[in-house]
This record gives C-alpha cells, structure tokens and sequence, in this order.
C-alpha cells in the first residue's frame, strides 16, 4: 500500500526577516577532524536512496530506511559493501527511527502516515490519527514510560518540498507527544520554525531539540513546555541522537549558505525563488558535517567531510566506538570508528 503524496501549497506566504551572515567553521567548528571524507559505506538495494536516519537496535541490527517507503538493516558488524535485507514497508516515507521499549521493535516517524510501531517481525501499525492531523512526522524520542515526543516539521510542505519551508520561514512545526494508551497526541511546544531532531535528556525533564530553518539548538523544558535557545549553529542541523550521557549528536545536513540568508529581508524575492525549478533555488552545500554537544549547547566535537563524498547529512547513531550515519540523499549509510 502506497499513502497518498500531499501536494504542496503553489506559493509560499513568507515573511520579512534580518539578514544573517554566516559564521565560518572556526574555533570548536574548525575542519581538523576530517574523518567524514573515508568512511566506510554500505549500499542500500540498486536505486535505493535516501536513509534518512539509523538506529541500531537491541539484536544488533543496524535499521535505516528508503524514500520509496522501506526499512532495511544490516548486521553491525557486516564489512563495507555488505547489502542489506528488507525488515518493512510502511507505504510512506520513513524518516526518524527509535527503538521501542515496549516489546523490542521500533517507533518511526513517516512523513505520510505519522507516527508508526514496527514489530520486530515487519509488522506496521499506525499510532497517531487524525486528531490533531500529523502533517510531517519527522525525529522522535522515547522515554522510560513509552512516552513518545516528535516533531511535526510543517503543517504547510510535504517532506519533498522542504526547501519551500525554509523559504517560507515561519513557524510551521510544533513538538508533539504520544502516550501510551492514548488515542490522540498532545501538543508540548509550537510555533517552531521546522522543527526537526528531538533527543530527551539523561533525567527526562527536558527534550533537546534543533530547528533547521533558524539553525538554533533549543531546550524544552517538560511538562510545561517552554522554549530556550542554546546556540546558533553555523549550519543546518536534521537529527539528534542522545549518547547517554548527556552529550548529543547533531547531524548538520549543510553548512549555512549565505545567500539564503541574504535573502530573508526580501520576501517577493523568496516567493519567486520558491517557484523556479529545484536547481535554481539556493541549494545545500556538498559538505559532510557532524557535531557533539552538550545539554548546555557547548560543542564538544566536530567530524567534517570537506570533500562532500557522503554529504546532506540528516542521521546520526552512536553505537560502541562506531559512529552510523544516514543521508537525505545518498544511497548508502555510513560508518565510521570514533
């Protein structure tokens, strides 16, 4: 079964915004560690692209998925080249994938369908309705009591037309939460600008979270909801992933391009962008890019790609002294020791 693809809003309703200018890769963000441009690859099926995110789960699984709506795994120790074997089909487009507590399988996020529980055997069933509609499912966490926080990114632009989002630059997203037993989810946090990677923290009090569209890691403090900038990044982040011990990596899709942000004061120009074919828009940077940080927004640690070889960066997993990594538009996840 294949869900119907939402059709995108013809023009976008932009606002007008301050210029920003791009900080470089200096001091903590400085490219010294280029360990990005030789890791080790392993192939989705030919014509496969696009895992989003990955996770590994409890039996060693290491679980991605495709833009054609399938999720794969890989053996964690499966040497590079190694392909994969299929697990499911949610008939979507699955992006942020977590391992479900309760019973061993996984939470995905599907850009289509919502929020969905995999079974370990393939099985999908679909958690969140249609009240409140889920437009964009896109990065989750699980906490101990099953309590499932994700982001819906926007409620104006499927996953295909992200670039119209960031053009668009309003508050579109919000934070969500699942509980168990629930027929319904519960709005934690709202008006975001495309909120997107989401990981608790150690105590669960708060969730940490990055906006891609104002490029800010933010802290959300639970139950009640309220929103604190930690940092302004120097590129776009995607996922996030908590290492466990209050640290998270952030995977940064591309460094800032500077003439998108030239353009927020100019809101017909950014109208117009938004309906010139893909090509002509501002495009991401061929730059592979991810960060270490901690709760309080102070980066511990960069990995760079420079050379772009595995780039749009949007998942990043720590397991062991392996670091996964998954790719908007790569065919292929990676691996590299850290």
């Amino acid at each position: 079964m294949v869900v119907p693809r939402p059709r995108p809003p013809r023009l976008i309703r932009p606002v007008r915004e301050p210029a920003t200018t791009p900080p470089p890769l200096t001091g903590p963000w400085a490219p010294t560690d280029r360990r990005l441009d030789a890791v080790d690859l392993l192939p989705l099926p030919d014509g496969a692209t696009g895992p989003e995110d990955v996770v590994v789960d409890p039996s060693g699984r290491v679980i991605s998925g495709d833009e054609d709506g399938r999720l794969w795994w890989w053996p964690a120790d499966a040497p590079p080249g190694t392909r994969p074997r299929l697990l499911a089909e949610t008939g979507g487009r699955p992006l942020g994938i977590e391992v479900d507590p309760a019973g061993g399988g996984l939470v995905v996020c599907d850009a289509y369908r919502g929020l969905l529980r995999v079974t370990p055997d393939g099985s999908v069933h679909e958690l969140t309705g249609t009240s409140p509609p889920v437009h964009l499912a896109n990065n989750a966490a699980v906490a101990r009591d099953g309590t499932i926080f994700f982001t819906d990114s926007s409620d104006r632009f499927p996953v295909p037309h992200w670039k119209r989002d960031l053009l668009e630059h309003r508050p579109n997203g919000r934070v969500l939460a699942f509980r168990p037993g629930a027929r319904r989810a519960e709005i934690v946090a709202d008006g975001l600008y495309f909120p997107n990677g989401v990981a608790l923290t150690p105590d669960e009090s708060a969730l940490m979270l990055v906006e891609t569209t104002t490029h800010r890691l933010l802290r959300v403090d639970l139950p009640q909801g309220t929103v604190r900038v930690l940092a302004d990044l120097p590129a776009y982040p995607d996922n996030l992933s908590a290492v466990g011990d209050g640290t998270y990596w952030i995977a940064l899709a591309s460094p800032r391009v500077p003439v998108a942000e030239r353009l927020l004061p100019h809101p017909r120009l950014r109208q117009l962008a938004a309906l010139l074919p893909d090509a002509m828009q501002p495009q991401p940077r061929r730059y592979g890019l991810v960060a270490l940080v901690d709760g309080d927004g102070t980066v511990r640690r960069t990995l760079h790609g420079p050379r772009g070889d595995y780039w749009m960066i949007t998942g990043v997993r720590q397991h062991g002294d392996q670091l996964w990594l998954g790719s908007l538009l790569a065919p292929a996840i990676a691996r590299t020791p850290i």
